[in-house]
């Protein structure tokens, strides 16, 4: 097995029992969206992947319902719930796409998936030949507070994790991300 499987595996793995251990506050998470603000409890939202896939990525819905379909960087403060703010600070809210990594669609480590429409990103990363990976939950733009906002650096950062793709590098990105690292959501910054 190469290192793309065995990254595979672990992404499995992981994403498997991390569903089962956090069930409970996947539950939690629900139930207080639910009972908060109308709407579903998930958000599907499309989103680009390895080899340029659309995909649809899945999150907990924290934003009220209606609001634009746009990247955290573009949304307005006064869309997010008050629950919305808990999960989004705590990055709980991203916890659905557990079942994006067991569908292959994701992995747990690599960089963020875009939306279709952020054109600018989209070519900086084929410049990079970025979408030859996997997109991740976490990454190392988002431990070192890079949103995309900064399109042609957020490619240049996730070229270089490409570069220095390794367990050990998933896995310091993966602690980093876990212990809060970054400087969080793009939204609830000025």
């Amino acid at each position: 097995m190469g290192i793309k499987g065995l990254k595979r595996s672990f992404d499995v793995a992981v994403a498997f029992c991390g569903l089962v251990v956090l069930s409970p506050m996947i539950i939690a998470a629900a139930l207080a969206i639910a009972c908060t603000s109308r709407g579903g409890v998930l958000f599907f939202q499309e989103r680009v992947g390895q080899n340029e896939a659309i995909f649809q990525c899945i999150k907990f819905r924290t934003m009220v319902k209606g609001s634009p379909n746009v990247g955290s960087h573009d949304a307005e403060i006064s869309w997010i719930t008050p629950v919305g703010r808990i999960l989004r600070r705590t990055k709980i809210d991203e916890l659905p796409q557990l079942v994006n990594v067991l569908r292959g669609e994701m992995s747990l480590v690599g960089p963020r998936p875009c939306l279709p429409s952020q054109f600018d990103l989209i070519t900086a990363r084929r410049s990079f030949d970025v979408f030859s990976v996997r997109p991740g939950i976490t990454g190392v733009a988002q431990v070192k507070g890079v949103d995309m906002s900064a399109p042609w650096q957020l490619a240049e950062l996730d070229a270089s994790y490409l570069r220095n793709q390794s367990a050990l590098v998933d896995l310091k990105i993966l602690l980093q991300t876990v212990s809060g690292k970054g400087r969080g959501d793009a939204a609830a910054r000025p």
